[in-house]
């Protein structure tokens, strides 16, 4: 009786373990066109999320890439790069597009309050502009 229990124990802890998201650590979604956007921009985002959830980040990248080309002031397709960028190692040109996805749209509550974001420590003025004067951070890891 008590190996079926430990054995039982066991496989609870496993499968608890294999969840998609632990306590703590919050899953990073990508983002979506809105509408009105240009439909080749749309294309492109659509895969490069497809893409991201395959953890193919080359080949995500070139898709948000191929998005801002077409739609450069498209925040998502900003953000979605940071992200695929941060992913790849390279955090200095992730920082950047998530500074530039935050100036493109003041309003967008998922990009300003994203933990890939704030993670940065940066600081929100109200003009929507960013600066590193003082700590803006998540308790939470990311």
């Amino acid at each position: 009786m008590n190996k079926v229990l430990v054995v039982l124990c066991c496989v609870l802890w496993i499968a608890g373990c294999a969840g998609p998201e632990k306590k703590g650590v919050r899953a990073v979604l990508t983002l979506k066109a809105p509408s009105g956007t240009p439909a080749a921009a749309v294309t492109a985002l659509e895969e490069g999320n497809k893409l991201f959830a395959q953890g193919q980040w080359a080949q995500a990248k070139a898709q948000y890439e191929a998005a801002i080309k077409v739609q450069p002031a498209l925040a998502e397709a900003h953000y979605d790069l940071a992200l695929t960028l941060e992913r790849l190692g390279n955090k200095k040109e992730a920082t950047a597009h998530y500074k530039e996805a935050a100036n493109l749209a003041p309003g967008n509550q998922v990009i300003w309050s994203s933990p890939p974001f704030r993670k940065y420590g940066e600081q929100v003025d109200r003009g929507g502009l960013l600066s590193k004067d003082k700590a803006f951070m998540d308790p939470k890891p990311y």
